[in-house]
C-alpha cells in the first residue's frame, strides 16, 4: 500500500482557491443533462465522484464537452428525461459515489429504459431503501440484485406518478435530494411528507437551491424541511453560464490548520453568502477559539487558544470530522453529538475516527452517535488507516501540525474529492 510521511508542520500561511463543491457539482451535472439548452458549469470539481457521473451521462446520451483541466463543462441539455430502449439494459458502475448512485437512482424512474446501477463494494453497505420506497411509491418498478435495501439495483424506466411520498430523513439527506431533483418530471404533482428527524438540512437547501437555479422552485412548508410540495409535468431550464461554488467541506482542513498551527489561512470561492451548509464549521472553529473573519466569498483563520466544544454536528456531519481532529489540540474534552449518518458514509466513520484518533494518544470514548476526544499529553506518531475514506485522510494530515510526524496510508483516496489536496497543504506550510 502506498503510504505518505508527512514531515511536522510549524505554521502555515497563504491563500486557497477551493475546488468546486463535490455535491454542488454532481448535483448541477444532472440538472444541466434533464434541462432544455445549453449550461456552461464553471470551477466543476476534478474527481472521481464527478466522473462516475460523467460517465454515467454520456452512457445515458447526454453531449458535453469538458476542458482539458476538467474543471469547466458545457453540457447539452435533454430537455426531458432519459430514454435508452433503443440500447437494451446498461450498466452504470457509480464507484463509492452517493452523490451519483441515490440522485440518479431517482431520474432513471422518470423515463425509459432498463438499467443495473452497481458501484465499488463500499456501495453495496450503503443504504438506499428509503428512497427505493419511496420510488416505489410513486409508481417506479427497482429491484434489488443482492441485498434488501442495498445496491446493486435494477431500474426499468416506467416513469413516475407523484402523488403523496413519504420519506425517512433519518439515515441519508441524499434521499431526499434525489427525490426532489426528479418530482418536478413526474406526471403529477408530489407533496413529500419527511418521516423522522431528516439529518443534514443544509444539504437539503443546497438542492432546492440550485433546482431553482435550473428554473423549478420547491414550496418548502414553513420553511421546516418535513413537508414539500412540487407541481408535477415540469421540466428544467439551463442555467446558462453556472458557477459552481467552492467545496466548503475542503475549506475545514485548511482553516483548522491555520487555527492550530499559526499563520493566516484565506480560503476563496466560498463565504457569508455560500449556498452551503458547511461554512458553519467556521462558526464551531471560532467556538473553539479561533480568529475567523468573513468575506462574502472569503474566509480567513488565525490561530487561537483552543478549548474543548460540546456540539450537536448533525447539520454539518462531513466538517465535523475536522473538529474531532482538532479536538487534540484543544483543551478538555470535545463532544461530537447526533452523528449516527457517520457510520453509513464512505465508511463507518464513527468507528474509524475513534480507532485513529487512539492511535495518536487521544481518549475517546465512541458511542451509537457520538464521539469524545480529551486530547493526550503528547500527539504520537501513528500509521493512520483511511479505510478508503477521503476526510480520513484530510483530516488526520492536521496531525502534522503538533511537531510530530504522521504517516497517512492510501492518500490517493482523496481522489474521491480532492485529488491534489496534498499538494495544495505543502503549498501554504512552512
Amino acid at each position: 500500500m502506498e503510504q505518505l510521511l508527512l514531515n511536522p508542520i510549524k505554521k502555515v500561511d497563504g491563500e486557497i482557491n477551493l475546488p468546486g463543491s463535490k455535491s454542488l457539482s454532481n448535483r448541477a451535472l444532472l440538472l444541466a443533462a434533464l434541462a432544455k439548452g445549453t449550461t456552461t458549469l464553471t470551477n466543476l470539481l476534478d474527481s472521481d465522484d464527478i466522473r462516475h457521473m460523467l460517465n454515467a451521462l454520456k452512457k445515458l446520451g447526454v453531449s458535453y464537452q469538458l476542458s482539458d483541466d476538467k474543471t469547466q463543462c458545457v453540457v447539452e441539455g435533454l430537455g426531458r428525461a432519459f430514454n435508452t430502449t433503443e440500447l437494451g439494459s446498461l450498466e452504470l458502475f457509480l464507484g463509492n459515489a452517493g452523490t451519483a448512485m441515490r440522485p440518479l437512482c431517482a431520474a432513471l424512474c422518470l423515463g425509459q429504459g432498463e438499467y443495473v446501477l452497481t458501484g465499488e463494494p463500499r456501495m453495496f453497505e450503503r443504504p438506499i431503501g428509503s428512497l427505493v420506497d419511496a420510488l416505489q411509491q410513486a409508481g417506479a418498478q427497482v429491484t434489488y440484485l443482492k441485498n434488501e435495501n442495498y445496491p446493486p439495483l435494477k431500474i426499468k424506466g416506467t416513469g413516475l406518478k407523484g402523488g403523496h411520498i413519504k420519506i425517512d430523513g433519518s439515515v441519508s439527506s441524499q434521499f431526499l435530494t434525489a427525490f426532489l431533483m426528479s418530482a418536478p418530471m413526474a406526471t403529477e404533482d408530489t407533496t413529500i411528507e419527511i418521516v423522522g428527524e431528516l439529518v443534514s438540512k443544509p444539504y437539503i437547501k443546497i438542492t432546492l437551491q440550485i433546482m431553482s437555479d435550473f428554473g423549478v422552485e420547491v414550496d418548502n412548508e414553513k420553511g421546516e424541511y418535513q413537508k414539500f410540495t412540487i407541481k408535477g409535468g415540469q421540466t428544467y431550464t439551463a442555467a446558462g453560464n453556472y458557477l459552481v461554488e467552492g467545496d466548503a467541506s475542503s475549506a475545514s482542513y485548511f482553516l483548522a490548520a491555520a487555527a492550530i498551527a499559526g499563520g493566516t489561512i484565506k480560503v476563496t470561492g466560498i463565504g457569508r453568502n455560500s449556498v452551503q451548509g458547511d461554512i458553519q464549521f467556521a462558526d464551531a472553529l471560532e467556538a473553539m477559539g479561533a480568529n475567523i473573519e468573513w468575506g462574502d466569498d472569503y474566509i480567513i483563520a488565525r490561530k487561537g487558544t483552543l478549548k474543548a466544544v460540546d456540539m450537536d454536528f448533525n447539520h454539518i456531519p462531513d466538517a465535523a470530522m475536522t473538529i474531532a481532529v482538532v479536538a487534540l489540540f484543544a483543551t478538555g474534552t470535545t463532544k461530537i453529538k447526533n452523528v449516527h449518518n457517520w457510520r453509513v458514509k464512505e465508511t463507518d466513520r464513527l468507528f474509524a475516527m475513534a480507532t485513529e484518533l487512539r492511535k495518536v494518544g487521544a481518549t475517546v470514548v465512541e458511542g451509537d452517535d457520538f464521539i469524545e476526544i480529551t486530547a493526550p499529553k503528547q500527539i504520537q506518531h501513528a500509521i493512520i488507516d483511511t479505510y478508503d475514506d477521503h476526510r480520513i485522510a484530510m483530516c488526520f494530515s492536521l496531525v502534522a501540525l503538533s511537531g510530530t510526524a504522521v504517516t497517512i496510508n492510501d492518500p490517493k483516496c482523496t481522489s474521491k474529492t480532492f485529488p491534489d489536496y496534498f499538494e495544495k497543504l505543502a503549498s501554504v506550510s512552512q
